[in-house]
């Protein structure tokens, strides 16, 4: 049996095909509706969006999950298991349907409507690939899930860049999920065909209910806590100010994801198989969370500093105001890729209820803060501060509850993989400061790429001499290797 080093590289390797082959391609979409669209068109889908990512939940309810971590589910409750998410994403799917007209209602703009209704469409898709989804995931099939990804991302960005060159606008932002969602089920199906039954399915549901209730309740708080900003901020600070927002957001999230897309994905099957030894995940925990660190922070520190220059290069001139929300929004992306990778060490514990805890406790501080961001400050910079102090008093609480009650671990020895992360992200910070008021009145693009350089010398730098990585002693045995 494959070390958890080698399934995890494996895993990481077909995942990272699959998410950055798609990059290129997000980015040019990003780009061209940047360009053709107006901030308020964004805040429009943006709504729509957080909406239906709510239904969503309750097409999921923790069922993946689940899956992946009950090894004893036979066939037949997979059969069972598919004809629920059935059921249940046809309901979801009209309910959405229905609901457009009062979601329009309340924004009080009617091109909501028709938004919603073409994005109803998705809530079945997902629900039906649930069911083969998970299985990919139990199995490990990792390459198949990055060949499937890939296929999808290509043939649906492609269409989705025609359509906008078409002039087909506003609605050029509900294709491309659309038609991701039918892809995915199709091929899907052809590799874990499930049978149709005439049966809810309840039954074998029942059987992993106790471990997917608290995900589902998970779900619900991490839903709100990740979205409750974009609903109150269209709701009342106006569309506008939405769309800068999320325009903010959004980019900043795109590193962000590119990462714990191919990493989280990955962690949970394989730590599954570890279920039984706290031991072993609480040292597995450390080693990846010294990792991340190592990666999220600098991270955070080079899109503070390049903040200008990203948004004037992918979006354009009018995003300016777009700046100051991103520089403060990108404090949070090392915080948010170290919570990121805690959710799969709970379920890999079976603590699914204390995963449940953290997101409650998150959800409750970023209801504080957004209130207090957005009616005693009345300002986006301020949203965004709330959102990076509740991160910080989500991490602090996350890893307290997770080493003191599921490990059982010092927490010293969980905080102590911060520290040399957190020098070389000063060390960055120092430096670039200095260098953005020398090179002030430079091309963007020059700026930009002067900047990522000099962050990246100092990245591998340091991480040499500190012989946290010898990655010169990894360059020669690559080299070694092809030479023979």
């Amino acid at each position: 049996m494959a070390s958890i080093k080698q399934q995890m590289l494996s895993g990481v390797f077909y995942t990272a095909i699959a998410r950055y082959s798609g990059i290129v391609i997000s980015l040019i979409i990003t780009a061209i509706l940047a360009r053709l669209l107006s901030p308020d068109d964004f805040g429009i889908v943006a709504v729509a969006t957080v909406i239906i990512n709510f239904f969503g939940i309750f097409a999921n309810i923790g069922i993946p999950a689940a899956i992946i971590q009950n090894k004893e589910l036979t066939n037949k409750d997979m059969n069972s298991i598919y004809m629920f998410t059935i059921w249940i994403g046809g309901i979801l799917s009209v309910l959405f349907f229905l609901s457009s007209w009062s979601i329009a209602t309340f924004y009080q703009d009617n091109r909501l409507v028709l938004i919603c209704q073409l994005l109803s469409i998705c809530l079945f898709f997902t629900a039906a690939s649930i069911v083969p989804n998970a299985l990919f995931y139990r199995d490990k099939d990792f390459k198949f899930i990055a060949f499937r990804t890939c296929i999808v991302q290509v043939i649906a960005g492609v269409l989705s860049i025609l359509a906008a060159i078409k002039g087909v606008g506003l609605y050029t932002l509900v294709i491309q999920p659309i038609l991701s969602g039918l892809l995915v089920w199709i091929i899907s199906l052809k590799k874990y065909p499930q049978q149709l039954q005439w049966t809810l399915g309840i039954g074998s549901v029942r059987k992993i209910w106790n471990y997917s209730m608290y995900q589902f309740l998970f779900s619900i708080v991490n839903y709100f806590t990740r979205n409750l900003d974009k609903l109150l901020i269209g709701k009342y600070m106006g569309l506008t100010p939405l769309g800068y927002y999320e325009k903010s957001y959004r980019l900043m999230m795109l590193p962000l994801q590119n990462m714990t897309y191919i990493i989280t994905p990955v962690m949970h099957p394989i730590l599954s198989d570890y279920q039984n030894d706290m031991n072993k995940l609480g040292h597995t925990h450390e080693r990846i969370m010294r990792l991340l660190a190592f990666i999220g922070f600098p991270l955070s520190i080079v899109l503070l500093f390049c903040a200008r220059e990203l948004i004037l290069c992918i979006f354009g001139e009018q995003w300016l105001p777009s700046i100051p929300v991103f520089q403060i929004l990108s404090l949070t992306v090392g915080l948010q890729l170290l919570l990121s990778s805690s959710g799969s060490f709970y379920q890999a514990g079976n603590d699914t209820r204390g995963l449940f805890i953290c997101g409650a406790f998150s959800a409750l501080t970023s209801i504080i803060g957004l209130l207090i961001g957005i009616f005693y400050f009345h300002s986006l910079e301020a949203v965004a501060w709330c959102v990076f102090i509740s991160f910080c008093l989500n991490f602090i609480q996350c890893y307290w509850q997770l080493y003191r009650f599921m490990l059982h671990r010092s927490l010293f020895l969980c905080y102590r993989q911060l520290l040399s992360p957190s020098i070389l992200s000063c060390i960055i910070g120092c430096t670039l400061y200095f260098v953005s008021r020398l090179i002030e009145d430079y091309n963007i693009i020059l700026s930009l790429f002067s900047k990522a350089i000099i962050s990246l010398i100092l990245w591998i730098v340091y991480i040499q001499f500190t012989k946290e990585y010898d990655i010169f002693a990894k360059i020669r045995n690559i080299l070694n290797r092809r030479r023979k």
